[in-house]
């Protein structure tokens, strides 16, 4: 006799399941079947599955389907697992079934083996826990409510405190005067302000338009079960689950108006997706401006210095690195490709069933955790310690020819041209050149080419 396994069986016959798993025989044929990955799914998302299953159990009971007993029983094997309890008897691979099915039975068979013993007697994981349901709608449901929930409780206050925390970075050096760049090139010179505000815009953006496409989700495929025609679950069922799920979560959920487009496509997910790329993009032109800054601090810009926080070689002893920006761009190169990913996947909706839902759900959850993470490390690790080199600053636009800029309207753009270029091939201040090469007077120079004076924009005279 074999002691550490148990012999389990569905409706495909018996097979063997480890002696201390909650999971039963579907769950134990799709570890078997599906060894493609390590991954499996993340908890936020089955904890979704179980906010799910409660809701579910909850609503059968009130409509008289399944007894009160039975209801409380799966109730609270639910409530484990949403405080955190069980987690390690979820193992099917993220790469499984495209409905996400044995996910979905991988839920009905914790909960049912937790529910039985609480409850004394046999809960069924099909025809207790998952009465009145569909993979086919639950997947959908659990991926709408994990990705809702973790925008409103992670994303938009991380970003919040971003822009927050920019904006206070403004007040503290806005001030400040640099060399502005095109092209990597020097450029007219523009405050920390001016240049931070683009980086605030971005953030404000970002959070706008995620926030508006996350609303999308706040439909659920709830009660459409195999197909959207609702089949073996109540008339009533998709709007008491709703607020059953409202009342549970604390968000803002409702039946979906069409339940065949819940379950056939992944549309709203897609569109989350896309702007969730589009905060990428944002947080990596930030990190990337923060690394150029930072770069030095002999041999490069040298406008800023980020707060030291680690050693950067294990070979050329007191470098010292921009971990957190490059972290940053690693996290937004991540979540852009997820999008690609989220992208492939959404378009196979065969007919009626969209058949890549485990990856959506895995690829949304991830671009939603790594954004909202970066988003906290570089507002406090990066954006609010860093210093301003002031005599890097000064010493720079001393030097930056394009200032002759504003004299075009005075002296024309080539003559401005070739004052620019004699300013470069000697290494001399654009003013001395200036005084020189035109007959307008030197404290009228002086004023003209003030770099704090030109962040102001507009004709100088």
């Amino acid at each position: 006799m074999d002691l550490t396994y148990r012999s389990e069986h569905d409706s495909m016959g018996e097979l063997k399941v480890p002696a201390d798993a909650l999971y039963q025989a579907q769950t134990q044929r799709a570890v078997n079947n599906f060894k493609i990955s390590s991954l499996t799914m993340p908890s936020r998302f089955i904890t979704a599955l179980a906010h799910i299953k409660r809701a579910a159990a909850k609503v059968n009971h009130q409509l008289g389907y399944l007894d009160a007993k039975t209801s409380s029983a799966i109730a609270k094997a639910c409530s484990e697992i949403i405080a955190g309890e069980h987690l390690e008897h979820f193992p099917v691979d993220v790469f499984q079934t495209g409905s996400g099915t044995s996910t979905n039975m991988n839920a009905n068979e914790v909960i049912a083996t937790r529910a039985t013993a609480l409850l004394g007697t046999k809960v069924h994981p099909n025809d207790h826990v998952n009465m009145g349901q569909s993979s086919n709608d639950v997947i959908p449901t659990a991926i709408h409510v994990s990705s809702a929930i973790a925008i409103e409780q992670e994303l938009l206050p991380a970003l919040t405190h971003l822009e927050a925390v920019i904006a206070a970075k403004i007040e503290q050096v806005g001030e400040q005067v640099k060399t502005g760049r095109t092209h990597l090139m020097d450029a007219m010179p523009i405050t920390f302000a001016q240049s931070m505000s683009a980086w605030h815009a971005q953030i404000v953006a970002a959070r706008a338009h995620i926030g508006e496409s996350a609303a999308a989700l706040l439909q659920l495929a709830q009660g459409g079960t195999a197909v959207g025609t609702g089949i073996n679950a109540d008339p009533d069922f998709a709007a008491h689950f709703a607020k059953e799920m409202t009342k549970q979560t604390g968000v803002s959920f409702k039946a979906g108006e069409n339940p065949f487009f819940h379950i056939a496509t992944q549309d709203s997910v897609v569109a989350v997706s896309g702007q969730l790329k589009t905060a990428a993009v944002a947080l990596m032109k930030i990190a990337n401006d923060l690394r150029w800054m930072n770069s030095g601090p002999l041999g490069g810009l040298a406008e800023i210095e980020l707060e030291a926080l680690q050693p950067g070689s294990s070979i050329m002893p007191g470098k010292v690195n921009p971990v957190i920006p490059e972290a940053t761009t690693m996290a937004a190169a991540q979540v852009i490709g997820n999008d690609t990913t989220i992208t492939v996947a959404g378009q196979s909706g065969n007919f009626e069933l969209n058949v890549m839902l485990p990856v959506i759900a895995y690829n949304v959850l991830q671009s939603i955790e790594l954004l909202s993470n970066s988003s906290i490390a570089l507002a406090d690790k990066a954006i609010a310690s860093f210093k301003v080199n002031e005599e890097s600053l000064e010493r720079s636009l001393a030097k930056n020819p394009i200032l002759v800029t504003v004299l075009n309207p005075l002296i024309g753009y080539e003559k401005a041209a070739q004052i620019a270029k004699k300013a470069y091939a000697e290494k001399r201040a654009i003013l001395d050149v200036a005084a020189a090469e035109t007959d307008i007077p030197y404290e009228d120079l002086i004023t003209l080419l003030d770099p704090r004076k030109l962040t102001q924009g507009g004709i100088q005279n």
